[in-house]
């Protein structure tokens, strides 16, 4: 099930960044993407910089770079801890994120050390961010 918010889709059960990266939390395990809204800003993508394994990260710490026909944007952690897993096939198909955000799409899995779920949005306050933030400047 998701929320549509004019052309995009927010998906249930995630939490969210007013930088557009989603976190799915399972346990203390987070999987990290980027929304529909991201990736339709960023049009085509044709490079994902898939980040360190191992590497610590802190919320706000950048942990990868989307390039598409457009433009170049930074991909942030919603959650202090490390990163454990990476979305390898993002390497040859950078396209995943365009097609399928919420699912193949994802970037990172961080085993969370700090989830700061009060700085997060859920979907709903995500919904409503995008359509008060992002909407009334198109």
């Amino acid at each position: 099930m998701s929320i549509k918010v004019g052309d995009y889709e927010v998906k249930r059960g995630l939490l969210y960044t007013k930088t557009h990266e989603w976190a799915k939390v399972d346990g203390d395990e987070v999987v990290v993407g980027v929304t529909d809204y991201a990736q339709k800003s960023l049009h085509e993508i044709v490079f994902v910089e898939v980040p360190q394994v191992g590497k610590q990260v802190k919320k706000g710490d950048v942990i990868s770079a989307i390039e598409s026909t457009k433009a170049v944007s930074e991909v942030y952690s919603p959650v202090d801890g490390v990163i454990v897993k990476v979305n390898e096939a993002l390497k040859d198909m950078p396209e995943l994120v365009n097609k399928d955000p919420y699912g193949d799409g994802w970037i990172a899995v961080i085993k969370a050390t700090h989830i700061p779920k009060e700085e997060l949005f859920t979907d709903e306050a995500y919904a409503e961010f995008l359509r008060s933030e992002v909407l009334k400047s198109s």
